[in-house]
C-alpha cells in the first residue's frame, strides 16, 4: 500500500479510504486478513490508535469483521456494499456538479461518449 497523506482530512480517515479503496479494486477480498495494527503503524510511522480509529470505523460499517486473537478480516459482501454506497454517494453528490460542468460548457452526450471511445485506453 502506497500512501502520502495530505492536510485536506485526518489521517486515520485518509487510511481508511485507502482500505476501501483496496477492496473496490479487489486487491483485498473476502476473507482477506487486514495488516496488524502494529504493523502499519510502524510501516507509515503512525500512531496506533490512528490505525485502530480507522480499523474500528470499517468495523462499524461491518466491512471489516475482527476475530479474536486472529486480526481484522474483509467481511463477506464488503465490497458490494461499498459499490452501492459509493454509487449512491456519486450519484447524490458528484453527478450533479459533473452534469452543471458539461452543461455550462456545452457539451453533448454524444460528443461526450465519442471523445471517451477516442481517448480510452484499450482493455486486455
Amino acid at each position: 500500500m502506497s500512501v502520502t497523506w495530505n492536510d485536506n482530512a485526518p489521517i486515520y480517515r485518509q487510511l481508511k479510504e485507502k482500505v476501501v479503496a483496496m477492496m473496490l479494486d479487489g486487491v483485498l477480498k473476502p476473507g482477506d486478513a487486514l495488516p496488524s495494527v502494529r504493523q502499519i503503524a510502524a510501516d507509515f510511522q503512525l500512531n496506533p490508535i490512528t490505525v485502530s480509529r480507522a480499523y474500528q470505523e470499517l468495523v462499524d460499517e461491518e466491512l471489516v469483521e475482527k476475530r479474536r486473537g486472529l486480526g481484522m478480516f474483509v467481511t463477506d459482501g464488503a465490497r458490494e456494499k461499498l459499490l452501492a454506497s459509493e454509487r449512491q454517494h456519486f450519484l447524490r453528490e458528484e453527478w450533479p456538479q459533473v452534469l452543471a460542468r458539461i452543461r455550462r460548457l456545452g457539451l453533448s452526450a454524444d460528443s461526450l461518449l465519442t471523445q471517451t471511445a477516442n481517448t480510452s485506453e484499450p482493455t486486455a
